[in-house]
This record gives C-alpha cells, sequence and structure tokens, in this order.
C-alpha cells in the first residue's frame, strides 16, 4: 500500500521532489568540493584500512571490504581521485534535475554503502533511509523534473520491440 502510494500519487511525487532535492544538494556539494580542492582519498583509506570496522569481540566484520580497500583500491587511488568526486557530483546532478533518478540514487546508495562499510558514519544512515524510499519510488521520484520526458523517451526507443514494458505518464 505505501509502495503503491510512492510509486502513483501525485502528492507523493511533491514529497519525493523535496527529499531528492536534499539529498542531491549533498551529493552535489560534496563531488564539486572535491572536484575543484585538490582531493586525495589516499589518507581516507589509508584510515580505513588502519582502523576497520570491528565487532564487540575485536574481530573485523568486513574483513572482505578492508582486503579491497588495501589491495584495489590503495593502489589505484589515482582511478578513486576521478571517480568518487565525479560520482559524487554526477548523482547530485541527476538528483537535483530528476534525470535518471532512479539510476543516481542506486550508484548514490552505492556509494554510501561504501562509505559505510569503511566506519564512516555521519549523516549516511539519513542517507541511506531517504535513498531507500527514493529508490523504491521509482519513476514518481523523477515525475516532477527531467524524468518526466527522458524515460518516456527511453522507453519508446530504447524498449519500443518490448511489448511487456509498461508506459507510465
Amino acid at each position: 500500500m505505501v509502495v503503491n502510494w510512492l510509486r502513483e500519487n501525485k502528492v507523493a511525487a511533491g514529497i519525493l521532489t523535496v527529499l531528492r532535492l536534499y539529498i542531491g544538494y549533498s551529493w552535489i556539494t560534496a563531488g564539486f568540493h572535491k572536484l575543484t580542492g585538490g582531493f586525495d582519498a589516499s589518507g581516507y583509506l589509508k584510515g580505513a584500512i588502519a582502523n576497520p570496522v570491528k565487532g564487540p569481540d575485536g574481530a573485523l566484520v568486513f574483513g572482505w571490504y578492508v582486503d579491497f580497500l588495501k589491495h584495489i583500491a590503495l593502489p589505484n587511488v589515482d582511478v578513486f581521485n576521478t571517480i568518487v568526486p565525479l560520482g559524487e557530483f554526477l548523482i547530485g546532478l541527476g538528483l537535483i534535475l530528476g534525470c535518471l533518478t532512479t539510476a543516481a540514487i542506486f550508484f548514490g546508495l552505492v556509494m554510501n554503502f561504501a562509505f559505510f562499510l569503511a566506519g564512516t558514519v555521519s549523516h549516511i544512515p539519513t542517507d541511506l533511509f531517504i535513498g531507500a524510499i527514493i529508490l523504491f519510488s521509482g519513476y514518481n521520484a523523477g515525475r516532477i523534473g527531467l524524468d518526466r520526458w527522458v524515460i518516456p523517451f527511453i522507453r519508446r526507443t530504447v524498449f519500443k520491440g518490448n511489448k511487456t514494458v509498461k508506459a507510465t505518464v
């Protein structure tokens, strides 16, 4: 019942727009500051490796993620120095414009989980909660935005041969 309301109701579309703009502003400003301020993830990665998330018994909780950071992310920090700020900026831009909203919030949630697994808490639980609401809402989250025109266009052109795709406008 709640999911149907989030996915179909015009009042829900208005509420989702406010949530989308709030989260989008957070992402775009974080990305912009990193793009213009000489961002370097190596210190963050070294800190996350040196101080991993531990359980009450002192054992690593996400040992596989620490291994990922140590063996993949840190040796390729130059790649991460590019994709993190650019990704944050594009996620924010997509959410603010309401363009490919579902894809933008999906990748925002992936990045939030990556930060969370590294031990960063901050405002991430709130972002995950609001992001999940936006993701579950699907098309309606971008109805008051560019998705109003972009999604029907994609459905007409990309899925034109697939009759099972429902055109919702």
